[in-house]
C-alpha cells in the first residue's frame, strides 16, 4: 500500500541499542527469580568486600534513599567515589549521567537510563561522572546504592559536590516522546 508523502518524510526507525554510553559506566542485568508467591534478586556476591561482577569495586557502604514522584535530585558527583545504584523493578527512576571529566573520551556527553520500570539491574557510576535521578513513577521510589568510600558530611572531608539540576539543560529530565 505505502505511506502518504508526509508520513514517508517523517518516518524513522527508533534506535533501541545505540544509546550514548559514557566511558566507565556499566549496566549489569541481575537475575530475578519467581515462584508462586514471591520473588528474589541477587544484587551481588562479595569476596572480601569485592563484588564478583565488578572485580575492582570494593564495597565500603550501603545506602538507601527515597525519592517522591516527580522529584528531581541532581546533580552530584564524587571526585574519588564510585557508586553502584539499584532501583527495584516495581519503581521507575530516570537517571541522567553527564561526563564532566576533562580527559575522558566521552567528556561532555550525557546518558539517560531508566532503572526499575520492570528491569532488574545495577548501574555503575565512576568518579567525576555527574549523576542525578527523577522519579518518573507514581509512587515513592527506592534507590539502594553501594559506594567504595564512606560518606562524610564534613566540608573538609566530603567527596560529594554539586552541579545545578539543569547543568546539562532542563530538557534532559523530560520524558522522550515517540
Amino acid at each position: 500500500m505505502g505511506l502518504t508523502p508526509d508520513a514517508e518524510k517523517a518516518y524513522f526507525v527508533q534506535d533501541y541499542a545505540g544509546r550514548t554510553v559514557i566511558e566507565g559506566v556499566e549496566i549489569l542485568n541481575r537475575p530475578w527469580f519467581h515462584d508462586d508467591g514471591a520473588a528474589l534478586t541477587e544484587l551481588g556476591r562479595f569476596d572480601g568486600g569485592l563484588h564478583q561482577d565488578l572485580p575492582d569495586f570494593s564495597i565500603r557502604q550501603l545506602n538507601y534513599s527515597l525519592i517522591e514522584p516527580g522529584t528531581i535530585k541532581a546533580f552530584h558527583l564524587h571526585r574519588h567515589q564510585t557508586d553502584v545504584w539499584y532501583v527495584p523493578p516495581h519503581d521507575r527512576v530516570l537517571v541522567v549521567l553527564g561526563d564532566v571529566r576533562a580527559d575522558s573520551a566521552t567528556s561532555g556527553q550525557t546518558m539517560r537510563v531508566v532503572l526499575g520500570g520492570g528491569s532488574n539491574r545495577l548501574l555503575r557510576i565512576p568518579p567525576e561522572v555527574a549523576h542525578g535521578a527523577k522519579n518518573v513513577g507514581t509512587e515513592t521510589a527506592r534507590i539502594l546504592y553501594f559506594t567504595d568510600r564512606h560518606f562524610s558530611p564534613e566540608p573538609e572531608e566530603t567527596d560529594e559536590g554539586r552541579l545545578g539540576w539543569d547543568f546539562f539543560g532542563a530538557g534532559v529530565w523530560e520524558i522522550e516522546r515517540g
